[in-house]
């Protein structure tokens, strides 16, 4: 008896009563969220601001973004963290597109510093329906344009794809903003990574 190829199945976002409740429609929290950092973590406040787009263009309504980023001084949240953890900096954040009426994912966080001879960058994963598997990527800083010169993982980016890690820095009322657009598909597609 041969056996067949299993169907493929799109990545979620799974479960998502404990993952993105509020995206759909449960009345309660997620256990994590998109503000990273409490007034007792130092640094510079930013907030990540963006939308992911689809092949057309077009935001997507149910994406789970999620982010993970070292802290002001590039210590992160996590005990095996050699220069000493930041327990009190969380360091982790997720949001779901469908929870703002633009469909964006927002952050409230603080810049992070500069980790092993690399450029201050935040990593990020993007879920959504019709996606086989997760999508990885990073943000860079506008503003860190001699660190990012240096970057090693930057650097093997061919030169033409780069702006497409890149989030452009707005000065508001409100503070810092990082512009951050993810295309999933077509002629800006992000960069992603295999990890």
């Amino acid at each position: 008896m041969g056996y067949k190829q299993s169907p493929s199945q799109t990545v979620g976002p799974y479960f998502a009563y404990a993952l993105t409740p509020e995206q759909y429609g449960y009345d309660f929290k997620a256990i994590t969220g998109n503000q990273l950092a409490d007034e007792t973590v130092e640094g510079e406040r930013i907030r990540i601001l963006g939308r992911v787009l689809d092949g057309a263009g077009s935001p997507v309504d149910d994406a789970m973004v999620e982010i993970w980023q070292a802290d002001a001084q590039g210590r992160y949240a996590h005990p095996a963290d050699p220069r000493g953890s930041n327990l009190a900096f969380r360091g982790f954040g997720r949001h779901g597109t469908g929870t703002d009426p633009e469909l964006r994912f927002i952050f409230d966080t603080v810049k992070p510093g500069a980790v092993e001879g690399q450029a201050p960058h935040i990593t990020m994963c993007v879920m959504a329906r019709g996606m086989l598997s997760h999508a990885f990527t990073r943000i860079y800083f506008s503003d860190e344009t001699e660190a990012n010169a240096t970057d090693p993982v930057l650097a093997t980016v061919p030169q033409d794809r780069r702006a497409t890690l890149i989030a452009r820095r707005e000065d508001t009322q409100a503070g810092i903003v990082y512009r951050f657009d993810v295309h999933l598909q077509g002629d800006d597609e992000t960069v992603f990574f295999d990890l």
